[in-house]
Protein backbone atom coordinates (compact mmCIF):
# COMPACT_ATOMS: atom_id res chain seq x y z
CA UNK A 1 0.00 0.00 0.00
CA UNK A 2 2.99 2.49 1.21
CA UNK A 3 4.58 2.00 -2.43
CA UNK A 4 1.47 2.23 -4.41
CA UNK A 5 0.66 5.89 -2.44
CA UNK A 6 4.51 6.59 -2.99
CA UNK A 7 3.63 6.01 -7.23
CA UNK A 8 0.56 8.21 -7.13
CA UNK A 9 2.42 10.95 -5.10
CA UNK A 10 4.92 10.92 -7.70
CA UNK A 11 2.92 10.81 -10.51
CA UNK A 12 0.91 13.50 -9.30
CA UNK A 13 4.09 15.18 -8.99
CA UNK A 14 5.32 14.37 -12.77
CA UNK A 15 8.26 12.42 -11.14
CA UNK A 16 10.37 15.57 -10.42
CA UNK A 17 12.26 16.18 -7.15
CA UNK A 18 14.13 19.25 -6.06
CA UNK A 19 15.93 20.87 -2.99
CA UNK A 20 14.38 23.79 -1.32
CA UNK A 21 16.54 26.62 -1.62
CA UNK A 22 19.66 26.81 0.76
CA UNK A 23 19.33 23.44 1.24
CA UNK A 24 22.57 22.14 -0.99
CA UNK A 25 25.02 24.63 0.19
CA UNK A 26 23.35 23.91 4.03
CA UNK A 27 24.70 20.41 4.12
CA UNK A 28 28.02 21.37 2.60
CA UNK A 29 28.82 23.37 4.71
CA UNK A 30 27.88 20.34 7.59
CA UNK A 31 30.01 18.22 5.71
CA UNK A 32 32.59 20.72 6.08
CA UNK A 33 32.58 21.03 9.79
CA UNK A 34 32.36 16.99 9.35
CA UNK A 35 28.81 16.60 11.13
CA UNK A 36 27.51 13.25 10.93
CA UNK A 37 23.88 13.49 9.46
CA UNK A 38 21.09 11.29 8.92
CA UNK A 39 18.05 10.63 6.46
CA UNK A 40 15.07 9.58 8.34
CA UNK A 41 11.59 9.82 5.90
CA UNK A 42 8.45 7.88 6.54
CA UNK A 43 8.64 7.19 2.92
CA UNK A 44 9.93 3.94 1.48
CA UNK A 45 13.37 3.38 1.21
CA UNK A 46 13.28 2.92 -2.54
CA UNK A 47 11.29 5.64 -3.07
CA UNK A 48 13.42 8.03 -0.91
CA UNK A 49 16.68 6.30 -2.38
CA UNK A 50 15.65 7.42 -6.00
CA UNK A 51 14.73 10.65 -4.41
CA UNK A 52 18.57 11.48 -3.17
CA UNK A 53 20.11 10.09 -6.02
CA UNK A 54 17.87 12.58 -8.22
CA UNK A 55 18.99 15.49 -6.57
CA UNK A 56 22.52 14.55 -6.33
CA UNK A 57 22.95 14.14 -2.32
CA UNK A 58 22.71 10.78 -1.34
CA UNK A 59 27.02 11.11 -0.22
CA UNK A 60 25.72 13.73 2.46
CA UNK A 61 24.23 11.00 4.60
CA UNK A 62 26.04 8.64 7.04
CA UNK A 63 22.87 6.87 7.62
CA UNK A 64 19.40 6.91 5.98
CA UNK A 65 16.03 5.25 8.08
CA UNK A 66 12.92 4.96 5.95
CA UNK A 67 9.79 3.34 6.62
CA UNK A 68 10.24 0.14 6.74
CA UNK A 69 13.62 0.43 9.46
CA UNK A 70 11.41 1.22 12.33
CA UNK A 71 7.39 0.34 13.36
CA UNK A 72 5.88 3.42 14.00
CA UNK A 73 5.99 7.03 11.99
CA UNK A 74 5.89 10.49 13.59
CA UNK A 75 4.98 11.36 16.00
CA UNK A 76 6.36 8.33 17.69
CA UNK A 77 9.94 9.09 18.15
CA UNK A 78 11.10 5.93 17.03
CA UNK A 79 12.57 6.73 13.82
CA UNK A 80 14.83 10.07 15.16
CA UNK A 81 15.91 7.45 18.03
CA UNK A 82 17.17 4.74 15.52
CA UNK A 83 18.71 7.08 13.72
CA UNK A 84 20.86 8.86 16.83
CA UNK A 85 21.74 4.78 17.49
CA UNK A 86 22.99 4.42 14.34
CA UNK A 87 25.38 7.59 14.37
CA UNK A 88 26.24 7.04 17.80
CA UNK A 89 25.29 10.33 19.02
CA UNK A 90 23.04 10.50 22.14
CA UNK A 91 19.42 12.08 21.43
CA UNK A 92 19.98 15.11 23.18
CA UNK A 93 22.92 16.29 21.16
CA UNK A 94 20.82 15.37 18.30
CA UNK A 95 19.21 18.54 16.15
CA UNK A 96 15.55 17.20 14.04
CA UNK A 97 14.61 19.29 10.74
CA UNK A 98 11.35 18.79 9.47
CA UNK A 99 8.56 21.31 7.98
CA UNK A 100 5.31 19.70 10.42
CA UNK A 101 4.69 19.67 13.64
CA UNK A 102 4.53 15.88 13.52
CA UNK A 103 8.10 16.36 13.36
CA UNK A 104 8.43 18.90 16.13
CA UNK A 105 6.43 16.42 18.25
CA UNK A 106 8.68 13.52 17.49
CA UNK A 107 11.87 15.24 17.71
CA UNK A 108 10.91 16.64 21.04
CA UNK A 109 9.78 13.35 22.33
CA UNK A 110 13.16 11.65 21.52
CA UNK A 111 14.39 14.33 23.51
CA UNK A 112 16.09 16.02 20.55
CA UNK A 113 15.98 19.77 19.07
CA UNK A 114 14.08 20.66 16.00
CA UNK A 115 14.89 23.39 13.72
CA UNK A 116 11.61 23.99 11.24
CA UNK A 117 11.61 24.96 8.21
CA UNK A 118 7.96 26.91 7.40
CA UNK A 119 6.82 26.03 4.23
CA UNK A 120 3.90 24.08 4.21
CA UNK A 121 2.96 25.44 7.68
CA UNK A 122 3.26 29.27 7.82
CA UNK A 123 5.90 30.34 10.60
CA UNK A 124 3.01 30.82 13.21
CA UNK A 125 1.89 27.30 13.17
CA UNK A 126 5.19 26.21 14.02
CA UNK A 127 6.03 27.73 17.23
CA UNK A 128 6.66 24.53 19.36
CA UNK A 129 10.22 23.88 17.38
CA UNK A 130 13.24 25.10 19.42
CA UNK A 131 14.17 27.64 15.78
CA UNK A 132 11.60 28.29 12.95
CA UNK A 133 13.23 29.56 10.05
CA UNK A 134 11.84 29.82 5.78
CA UNK A 135 14.97 28.83 4.53
CA UNK A 136 17.67 26.50 5.73
CA UNK A 137 20.37 29.53 4.52
CA UNK A 138 19.01 31.73 7.31
CA UNK A 139 20.92 28.96 10.21
CA UNK A 140 24.55 29.52 10.99
CA UNK A 141 26.94 26.46 12.33
CA UNK A 142 27.23 28.70 15.81
CA UNK A 143 23.02 28.50 15.60
CA UNK A 144 22.80 25.03 15.47
CA UNK A 145 25.44 24.93 18.33
CA UNK A 146 24.00 26.69 20.25
CA UNK A 147 20.72 24.78 19.94
CA UNK A 148 22.51 21.64 20.70
CA UNK A 149 24.40 23.20 23.88
CA UNK A 150 27.77 21.70 22.35
CA UNK A 151 31.23 23.09 23.76
CA UNK A 152 34.02 22.27 21.33
CA UNK A 153 37.30 23.22 20.60
CA UNK A 154 37.01 23.56 16.85
CA UNK A 155 34.49 26.09 17.24
CA UNK A 156 35.65 27.87 20.38
CA UNK A 157 33.68 29.08 23.73
CA UNK A 158 31.21 31.75 22.45
CA UNK A 159 31.37 32.83 26.01
CA UNK A 160 33.05 36.36 26.26
CA UNK A 161 37.06 35.41 27.03
CA UNK A 162 38.27 37.57 30.31
CA UNK A 163 41.99 38.48 30.30
CA UNK A 164 43.67 40.36 33.26
CA UNK A 165 45.14 43.68 31.62
CA UNK A 166 48.54 44.05 33.08
CA UNK A 167 48.94 46.57 36.16
CA UNK A 168 50.30 49.76 34.89
CA UNK A 169 51.22 51.11 38.43
CA UNK A 170 49.72 49.79 42.00
CA UNK A 171 46.77 52.34 41.74
CA UNK A 172 44.99 50.55 38.90
CA UNK A 173 43.51 47.13 38.79
CA UNK A 174 41.48 47.02 36.18
CA UNK A 175 39.81 44.18 34.35
CA UNK A 176 39.19 44.15 30.69
CA UNK A 177 36.90 41.78 28.50
CA UNK A 178 37.59 40.56 25.55
CA UNK A 179 34.34 39.62 23.32
CA UNK A 180 34.59 37.07 21.08
CA UNK A 181 31.83 37.08 18.62
CA UNK A 182 31.02 34.97 15.78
Amino acid sequence: MASRMEEIHQALQGGIYRLRNGSKEFVNVLMHYKIPMALVSTRPRKALETAIMTVGIKEYFTEIVAAEDVHRGKPDPEMFVYAAQLLNFIPERCIVFGNSNLTVEAAHDAQMKCVAVASKHPVYELGAADLVVRNLNELTVVDLKNLADIESAEFGSLEPEMELEEEEDERSSLVGVDDIFW
